[in-house]
Formats: structure tokens, C-alpha cells, sequence
């Protein structure tokens, strides 16, 4: 592969266009090029919080899933590309199954805390919530690959479940919220 970077300071987006994979350019603030900040957003936060993982398997999970994230901006780069397919989503839902099955049911809902680590996951997992009505948004507007879309739905599901995985191998506990009520009637 040849030097597909060689220039990084271009100018060519100084009057508020951007350039598209395929050739053409588009305003910055196209919803499509929004997709392409919300999903390398995303990716960015996964690499935060490979920092705070120790963990091998979620290490191992986290870094194939941001590859995955460079394809869903090559999908957006070039309109018409399809490179997320069926096995993409399905891989997401057996590793949810995988992180999940040692985890105590959910009591409550959870707080974004208790370390560094289940707070990066918790942000990335909002980060993917935004990603994916951003793509819903974009989809209203013109044809997009459907599994693109399932695939970062499941995405946030798995990084809820790597947050409570983390939270478990490093503490052994959830922070539950404890609704307005519940600390009422415990005087707090």
C-alpha cells in the first residue's frame, strides 16, 4: 500500500466542506459526515478506555471492535459501500452473550461509575447511543447499509455489558441507583 496520508494539512476543508472517500465533497455539517464524527468519536472513547483495561479479553473485543468502527466510516465515506454484513452483528451478540453469562441478573439501574474503567465504558456506551440515532437520522434521508445500524445498536448493548464485566472483575459490584423514593425512606 502506498502513502495513502501523505498530506494531513490540506486546506481544502477551510471554507466548511469535507472530502468523501469517493471523490466528492460535502458540507460539514451533512448529516452523513455528522455519522462519520459520531462513529470516530466512538472509536476515540474505545481507545480511552483500552487505556484503562487490563483485562485481556475485553482488550482483545474492544480493539477488533474499533477495526469494525474504521469500516462503518468507510461505509459513510463512500456512499453505496457495504462492508458491515450479518456476521458483523452476530459477533457482537455472541460476545455479549459470552461477557454476560457470568453476571448476576440486573437488580436496578445502573450508575455510570465506580472506576476509571466503568465510567469510560459507560461514556462510550452513551457515545454509541448518539452514533446510532445520528445513523437513524441519516437513514431517513437516504439509503444506508440496515446492518450498519444493527450492528452499533448491539455495540452499545455489548459496552454495557463490558461495563458491568469490568465492574465486576475489579470490585465484584454494580453501583445501583437508588431512585428519589428509595433514599427518602432512608433518610439520606
Amino acid at each position: 500500500m502506498g502513502n495513502r496520508l501523505s498530506a494531513i494539512v490540506t486546506r481544502t476543508g477551510d471554507k466548511g466542506s469535507t472530502g468523501m472517500a469517493d471523490g466528492s465533497r460535502r458540507s460539514k455539517f451533512n448529516s452523513r459526515v455528522h455519522c462519520l464524527g459520531e462513529v470516530d468519536e466512538l472509536n476515540a472513547m474505545i481507545g480511552v478506555v483500552l487505556s484503562h483495561i487490563e483485562d485481556q479479553q475485553t482488550q482483545t473485543i474492544l480493539f477488533s471492535i474499533q477495526h469494525d468502527l474504521f469500516d462503518i466510516g468507510a461505509e459513510l465515506c463512500q456512499p453505496g459501500k457495504v462492508l458491515i454484513d450479518p456476521t458483523y452483528v452476530e459477533a457482537l451478540e455472541n460476545a455479549a452473550e459470552k461477557f454476560n453469562k457470568p453476571l448476576p441478573p440486573l437488580k436496578e439501574f445502573i450508575l455510570p461509575g465506580g472506576s476509571r474503567a466503568v465510567a469510560f465504558l459507560q461514556l462510550a456506551r452513551t457515545i454509541c447511543r448518539r452514533a446510532e440515532r445520528s445513523l437513524h437520522s441519516l437513514a431517513s434521508e437516504e439509503e444506508l447499509n440496515p446492518f450498519t445500524a444493527q450492528y452499533i445498536n448491539r455495540l452499545s448493548d455489548l459496552i454495557f455489558i463490558l461495563a458491568r464485566h469490568a465492574a465486576f472483575t475489579q470490585d465484584g459490584k454494580d453501583v445501583y441507583w437508588q431512585s428519589r423514593f428509595s433514599r427518602m425512606n432512608r433518610n439520606l
